[in-house]
């Protein structure tokens, strides 16, 4: 047995002695795959450090004894929980006593870090002495909290700033950023980097031989820490995260800066003050939805499983989605060719794609092999030897047909079919399809290389298993999957006609673009729906707006009426609503004593909620949670609201009828409730029963 240790039985931990006298720690939580620290975890590691502190080795090494990853953090699940008993205060007292326990041990301690290494995980590595990151690719350290409404509560937001100073230290908390091994290294937040195979024993020297910072690095952790540093530099910190999220919506930024600010004393006092503001962040709605999104995140990701026989891949299109979609493919690791009727189109996409491998790629030996991944292939050869079609062309149902025509026969038999249409029925689409069990909708978004959703448009005749391997798919390419039915517009598309089609009607009855965005913004949109408008791109509002204008009985404004002239199609052109520089819009400038229409922010969300509702009742995505999901990562829409379902329990379906009525009244029948918002899925309880 190990001194100290004598008769204690440990789930989740495992001790063990090297002959150099440092005891390796090694965390391996019981009947998990990936490492997450749950109360039972940290009261049998609070019990093991209290005997050490008693009898200490000579150093004390922390590892992670799972193939995958460091620590991933706090296991959200019982997070959750938590705030539902109010017992959080209990449960982040308990971390901050066991990591403060790690740091008050008598011997010198080391985490040795490999792989993922988040959240509570980078917290306990913070409170040891030294730090030791594996270089490894995979390796990555941050703190991501403020991405669930909080802040780090276990110590992370005091240990952090004193150690690789403020502005490092916010620049991470606050963007929820994690960094690489070479990264933190540079900031100081890790004493050394090592390759994977001598991690362990690197660190274990490290700890015996121990290290002196360099006094540049201890300076910086000292000086913007005193009392007057923190009163100059907190007004700048608020002032930056003004500039992306306001107060009211994402309060946990504001409340790190503050509580850092005006916080003092030792290490006890400083910790308290850490406690009692991450315990009132997590009670509100923002943290709570937050944590909503994260949990709809993992249910999205959980449909795709592994297998999705996809080797190689054929796009039909070298326009902006179809371009983009394979070189985001190649950069994923998938041979892809690329056809277009001619050449200067593939040509155009290949120019874009080397941005793209340019910006992700990082390091430069890698670069020319990601690139050749894709392919030019004007001839559409590739399609015979193809595992997955994804045909991308102009929005016209008859074209698409005739091109599946020309497809189909030379395709391998268990090869699927996809179209990445925005809005045309599967049913209209599949019309003629000789195999239309593997026919699909596949729909992305634009950009991309930014927009995490995907939407498999199903129909009729389409195969279970062609959903599966399309899932499975989208994972492999880092996409979120959200199975929708293939009625016009689908889900996103559908949800945001109406909201853009009464941004283009406000827009036409003289009310400023920047006014409209402004409201849209206030409520909480990453960009207005003029913007919007404009990036997505006229032509494809115009294209859009003749699937769904009548399918949803709505009125097309002028703004959108007619395709758009060559040359002002938007953001790509330039020129649409708004005049474009360098990607972005130029705005003109509202008078000072400008005042929007009172009821334009209703008009807007509500038009999105209203249809939200109706496509809920339709059966659109199977339950309230997918179309949340959907409508959050496939648009933006404020995820501290919750998604649209969310928000309308949040608000009360009484009170939202009311203004839904007014809006009625004062503009016209477009806002008469649509079936469905008697829903019992609408009601706040409903979301007890999802959670």
């Amino acid at each position: 047995m190990i001194a100290g240790l004598d008769g204690l039985r440990f789930s989740h931990w495992q001790a063990e002695p090297r002959e150099d006298g440092v005891l390796v720690l090694s965390f391996d939580r019981a009947g998990e795959s990936v490492n997450t620290f749950a109360q039972d975890v940290l009261i049998e590691l609070d019990a093991l450090l209290e005997r050490l502190s008693l009898d200490p080795p000579k150093a004390v090494l922390l590892r992670s004894a799972k193939e995958k990853g460091f620590i991933a953090g706090a296991d959200i699940r019982e997070f959750r929980e938590f705030d539902a008993k109010g017992t959080i205060g209990d449960s982040i007292r308990r971390g901050q006593q066991a990591f403060q326990r790690l740091a008050d041990l008598p011997c010198p301690t080391v985490a040795a870090i490999h792989g993922f290494c988040m959240g509570g995980g980078t917290e306990i590595a913070l409170a040891c002495d030294y730090r030791v990151a594996s270089s490894d690719p995979s390796t990555r350290i941050g703190l991501p909290e403020v991405k669930l409404g909080i802040y780090p509560g276990w110590g992370g937001s005091v240990r952090l700033p004193r150690l690789v100073g403020a502005p490092a230290a916010f620049d991470m908390m606050l963007t929820g950023r994690a960094l690489s091994a070479k990264a933190a290294r540079g900031i100081g937040l890790v004493d050394k980097v090592a390759e994977p195979a001598l991690l362990v024993d690197a660190a274990a020297a490290l700890a015996l031989k121990g290290t002196q910072r360099p006094p540049k690095q201890r300076f910086l952790g000292w000086i913007t820490n005193t009392w007057p540093a923190r009163q100059l530099l907190a007004p700048v910190l608020a002032k930056q995260v003004g500039r992306k999220a306001r107060r009211d919506h994402y309060p946990a930024p504001y409340a790190m800066i503050e509580t850092w600010r005006r916080s003092g004393g030792g290490i006890q006092a400083l910790l308290a003050a850490e406690r009692r503001s991450v315990v009132k962040l997590a009670g509100t709605p923002t943290a709570r939805n937050l944590t909503r999104v994260f949990f709809l995140q993992e249910r999205l990701k959980g449909l795709g499983g592994k297998e999705h026989g996809v080797g190689r891949l054929h796009v039909v299109g070298a326009g902006v989605m179809g371009g983009d979609i394979a070189a985001w493919s190649a950069y994923k690791g998938f041979e892809v060719t690329l056809q277009d009727r001619e050449q200067p189109y593939i040509d155009k996409a290949l120019a874009r794609a080397q941005d793209l491998f340019a910006k992700k790629v990082k390091d430069d030996a890698r670069r020319p092999e990601v690139a050749a991944r894709l392919k030019s292939d004007l001839a559409g050869e590739g399609a015979a030897q193809a595992d997955l079609v994804i045909e991308a062309i102009v929005e016209d149902a008859d074209a698409k047909r005739g091109l599946y025509g020309q497809l189909e026969p030379k395709l391998k038999s268990d090869a699927l079919l996809t179209t990445n249409t925005s809005s045309i029925p599967l049913a209209e689409l599949a019309a003629g399809i000789r195999r239309p069990a593997q026919f699909a909708g596949l729909h992305y978004f634009n950009p991309v290389a930014q927009m995490p959703l995907v939407e498999i448009v199903r129909h009729d005749a389409m195969a279970p298993e062609t959903e599966k391997r399309l899932a499975a798919f989208c994972r492999a390419l880092g996409k979120l999957p959200v199975p929708v039915a293939g009625t016009p517009g689908f889900l996103v598309n559908r949800l945001l006609f109406p909201y853009m089609l009464e941004a283009a009607t406000a827009y036409s009855e003289g009310v400023p673009g920047a006014a409209i965005d402004r409201a849209a913004v206030k409520f909480g949109m990453p960009m207005g729906p003029i913007e919007l408008i404009d990036t997505v791109g006229l032509d494809v509002a115009s294209g859009v707006g003749r699937e769904l204008a009548p399918f949803l009985g709505l009125q097309i404004p002028p703004a959108l009426a007619t395709p758009p002239e060559q040359g002002k199609r938007g953001k790509k052109d330039g020129q649409g609503l708004y005049a474009w520089e360098n990607g972005k819009p130029k705005k003109p400038e509202l008078p000072k004593d400008y005042k929007a229409p009172e009821d334009l922010e209703d008009r807007l969300v509500l038009a999105l909620l209203n249809e939200a509702v109706a496509a809920l009742h339709e059966g659109v995505v199977e339950d309230a949670d997918l179309l949340d999901a959907g409508v959050i990562f496939g648009t933006g829409f404020a995820p501290f609201r919750g998604g649209p379902i969310q928000y309308i329990r949040d608000t009360g379906t009484a009170a939202l009828l009311e203004r839904l009525k007014a809006l009625q009244a004062a503009h016209g029948d477009r806002f008469a409730p649509r079936p469905g918002w008697d829903d019992p899925a609408l009601r706040p309880e409903a979301a007890d029963r999802a959670a």
